[in-house]
């Protein structure tokens, strides 16, 4: 059985890792996982020999809390409420009375904001007084002299006292976790502030005996000897760092919801001939649904009459509607983009695939083991070892003969001076500026534990569509008949689909007026269901569709081998061959597909320069995954998964000992994008695989997933520096407080010192965390960067292009040059031709070798051309050039 819960009390990893280790201690227990970011637990175990309040009592007993979660999950009964919505009675979980995760995480984000800013409103002025004598700042007159010191010191314990209610969680789990034995971070900044306070209120004691009898010096020694602001600081800056973990914790929950608020409320059913709207969670398995375009398909079901073209790209990842027929299965949550038809439902409830893909989102999140930070780790021995140490030391000045005041200060210094501020700034810190220097960069990070993980990645994940691809078809080729102008096929394409919805009609459209394509009138316009589309232009009747409908109107036989061969060609690149014809004459071809994003090919290249296995995930079929392949260079391929198959791959990769992050921008990646050591997301892609995501490319570029990597990389080197300063710090600070050189050395800090001596650490551990403000990526723009020549190595991502001039004798004894020009806007051979024909009209130059594939041309001179000559003579072409630069051969 496996059953989960909500763990209440947890702080840190040494929490998590000790409610695990008490759960598996029980009889029965197969698995057990601990989610510190959710504060969840998840639990399968025999039912036979243990029970749910076994459990809890378990949990307890090890000083947390465990309340079981709500059956069902996130579902309700599939046969009565679909996504967990109530009805007819069942309760579900998603209910508008029950608590969700982002209520949860919100709540707890709002209490550490509150008590952030009303810590500080009590420590500035409390650090102001105590360190004013020392810093000679200002002070109203009635806080100096050794006549006001109990008026001085009564401020400050009055000051500190609301800090140390606000933060009073501290002691609480602090010092509970300490009683059962598994004392955690809490435990140490209970110690250090408690010690403190307490020393301060000695301190009182001894400055009102010495007033009451007039004893200056010892007035005037423990002025000095209020360590009230340690304790004020010590929390306040705690819980400073406890703020900014619980803001990024606010932004992980949302993936659920919205999933749930994806799926259509209402549906439209046929029940003896009348057409209703009822809610999508009254309806069951056989019921006749209509559509309309436009509409989103309520649940799993099949097509029963009419055609539609439905996009499924929610689901799929296919940026191509599909067009749907009698008999076709159509899927929950994708939209009916243009027809109408009737369907029969087959799931319901739980039972669809945007359930399941619900599922898969919550089990990965249940099932992601919280990242131990380095610091929680030593926690459980760091604390009895400075709380024995400063018993001990306290003991043994006291055996020695010394004062109990001298005792007592040497125990107190121990613990100030071993305070885990610096040790428990030491990574939220470095987390919080390496974060902020990400957004920056436009990568949005929204977890520390996503920021520390990426540093060990050595498998990125990429979904094709929208992540290397742009996510919408574009037209790639024209092939024109004998005797058929670029210009001719492409107005009659463009006029005939204008009157068209549907998305590939739209790319053409777009592409023509890109062109500056004058369009004609069309009339008589009929779509002709799962063809394509006709109407008069001129009078004369326009065809338009693919292969299937050209050959059932007898307009291609396929006797031109030539035309044939390049048909062929182009779906063999999983692209999609358009048809046009005239006037009973088949005018040419138009290819439509999901082009590859300028910056893919560079950005994969450098993943693989960090040691990094590329794979490509892609729902996509075969051909088209593979020609993508080949254009950016992935090292694997795994093309026609569904879309718990990718969540399955991932699993297998992890498995396997990879450490696996995935990039993908569709609903259909969010469960990938969870059971990922590091999920990111595209940030033109949907909420969902943003909401799903650990971290966000805000600027759509795949080329900041190696700079996230990157920044992983400096700011765990940052953290480590961070802790090697923080224990440095102890190692050396905690024998001098203990009094070790005191003797031989004269040597002894005071509580004071060793409070100041604390806050320069958390200051050096900020500083230092600070330098990550001067991170900047190795690579730079894709627009700046030309595409590597064929002959000499890849540039490193930190080396500029350099200019190199090849000198070869030409046949009449001179010498020729070569320059390559990185071209944008060649979409087919007629392109490749312009752009040949423009550079070899130029006067020096001899030969021109252009490249479709690589977006170049490579122009050879008998004589020096100035760049900006080559540059008009191709925009005057039509094409753009991004970059002109000497070709080394």
């Amino acid at each position: 059985m496996q059953e989960k819960f909500d763990i209440t009390g947890m702080s840190c990893a040494a929490c998590s890792a000790r409610v695990e280790k008490s759960a598996l201690n029980l009889p029965g227990i197969r698995e057990v996982s601990v989610n510190l970011l959710k504060n969840s637990m998840v639990v399968s175990y025999d039912e036979t020999a243990l029970n749910t309040q076994q459990i809890i009592d378990t949990v307890v007993k090890a000083g947390y809390g465990a309340v079981p979660q709500q059956k069902g999950g996130v579902f309700g009964n599939s046969a009565d409420g679909a996504f967990g919505r109530p009805s007819g009675g069942v309760s579900g979980a998603v209910s508008g009375a029950s608590i969700t995760p982002v209520d949860t995480a919100q709540k707890e984000y709002e209490t550490m904001k509150k008590r952030v800013i009303w810590s500080f409103v009590f420590t500035i002025p409390l650090f102001y007084l105590s360190m004013g004598h020392m810093l000679h700042w200002p002070l109203p007159a009635i806080f100096l002299g050794m006549e006001n010191a109990m008026i001085y010191g009564l401020t400050q314990f009055l000051l500190a006292i609301p800090v140390i209610i606000i933060n009073s969680k501290y002691f609480r789990m602090g010092f509970k976790t300490l009683l059962h034995r598994s004392p955690n971070m809490d435990s140490l900044i209970a110690l250090g502030a408690g010690a403190s306070v307490i020393y301060g209120i000695y301190a009182l004691y001894k400055i009102a005996f010495g007033l009451g009898h007039g004893d200056i010096s010892m007035i005037e020694q423990f002025a000095h000897d209020l360590y009230f602001e340690g304790a004020g600081t010590i929390l306040t800056l705690i819980t400073l760092g406890k703020f900014f973990e619980a803001r990024a914790k606010g932004k992980t929950s949302d993936a659920i919801n919205k999933l749930l608020n994806l799926a259509p409320k209402t549906a439209t059913v046929i029940r003896d001939g009348v057409e209703s709207v009822i809610p999508v969670e009254d309806l069951q398995t056989g019921d006749i649904l209509a559509v309309k375009a436009g509409e989103s398909i309520p649940v799993d079901g099949t097509l029963l009459t009419g055609t539609a073209s439905v996009d499924e790209s929610a689901i799929t990842g296919e940026s191509i509607p599909i067009d749907k027929a009698v008999g076709d299965t159509v899927i929950g949550a994708t939209i009916n983009k243009s027809g109408y038809f009737t369907m029969r439902t087959d799931k319901v409830g739980e039972d669809t695939a945007l359930a399941q893909i619900i599922r898969l989102v919550d089990e990965a999140t249940s099932s992601k083991a919280p990242i131990a930070k380095l610091a929680d780790k030593v926690a459980g021995i760091f604390v009895p070892v400075v709380i024995a140490v400063a018993v001990l030391s306290a003991v043994i000045w006291l055996m020695v003969g010394a004062t109990f005041e001298f005792a007592l200060s040497i125990g107190i210094s121990v613990l100030v001076v071993s305070c885990p501020c610096a040790l428990g700034l030491a990574t939220p810190t470095a987390i919080m500026v390496g974060t902020g220097r990400g957004a920056a960069n436009g990568i949005l990070i929204k977890s520390a534990d996503a920021l520390e993980t990426a540093h060990s990645i050595d498998t990125v994940v990429l979904d094709k569509t929208g992540t290397i691809t742009e996510g919408r078809p574009a037209v790639t080729d024209l092939l024109c008949c004998d005797g058929v102008t670029e210009e001719e096929l492409l107005q009659t394409a463009a006029s005939l689909e204008k009157l068209s919805e549907h998305p590939l009609a739209q790319a053409i459209v777009t592409f023509a007026y890109g062109k500056s394509t004058s369009l004609l009138p069309a009339g008589e316009f009929v779509q002709i269901p799962g063809g394509g589309v006709r109407g008069k232009i001129d009078g004369a009747l326009c065809l338009a569709g693919n292969r299937k409908f050209m050959e059932s109107q007898g307009l291609w036989d396929g006797s031109s081998a030539a035309f044939a061969e390049g048909y062929e060609k182009l779906a063999g690149q999983g692209k999609t061959p358009l048809f046009f014809a005239k006037g009973g004459q088949l005018l040419g071809m138009i290819a439509v597909a999901d082009v590859v994003k300028a910056t893919s090919k560079q950005a994969i290249q450098e993943l693989k320069s960090l040691g990094i296995q590329v794979v490509m995930l892609t729902g996509d079929h075969t051909g088209t995954a593979e020609a993508i392949r080949k254009q950016v260079g992935v090292d694997h391929v795994i093309a026609e998964v569904l879309p718990q198959d990718k969540e399955q791959e991932i699993r297998r990769l992890q498995e396997s000992g990879r450490k696996v992050a995935m990039v993908g921008d569709g609903i259909n990646d969010a469960p990938a994008l969870v059971r990922a050591d590091v999920g990111i997301a595209i940030g033109a892609g949907t909420d969902v695989a943003m909401e799903s995501a650990d971290i966000v490319l805000m600027k759509s570029d795949l080329l900041d997933v190696p700079t996230a990597i990157e920044l992983s990389k400096a700011t765990i080197r940052n953290i480590k520096q961070n802790l090697f300063w923080a224990f440095f710090y102890n190692v050396i600070g905690i024998p001098i407080a203990a009094g070790c050189w005191f003797i031989a050395f004269g040597l002894k800090m005071s509580p004071m010192i060793a409070a100041l001596a604390m806050s320069f650490s958390s200051v050096f551990v900020v500083s230092n965390a600070l330098r990550l403000r001067f991170f900047k990526p190795k690579h730079v723009d894709a627009a700046d960067v030309s595409a590597p020549r064929s002959n000499t190595s890849m540039m490193q991502p930190e080396e500029a292009p350099t200019e190199q001039i090849t000198v070869e004798q030409n046949e009449n004894g001179g010498t020729t040059m070569k320059k390559e020009l990185q071209v944008e806007g060649m979409m087919c051979q007629h392109c490749v031709k312009h752009v040949n024909d423009a550079l070899s009209k130029l006067e020096g130059v001899i030969d021109v070798n252009v490249s479709l594939e690589e977006n170049k041309a490579v122009a050879t001179m008998a004589k020096p051309v100035d760049d900006a000559v080559l540059k008009t003579a191709v925009e005057d072409a039509g094409y753009e050039v991004k970059g002109i630069e000497t070709y080394e051969s």
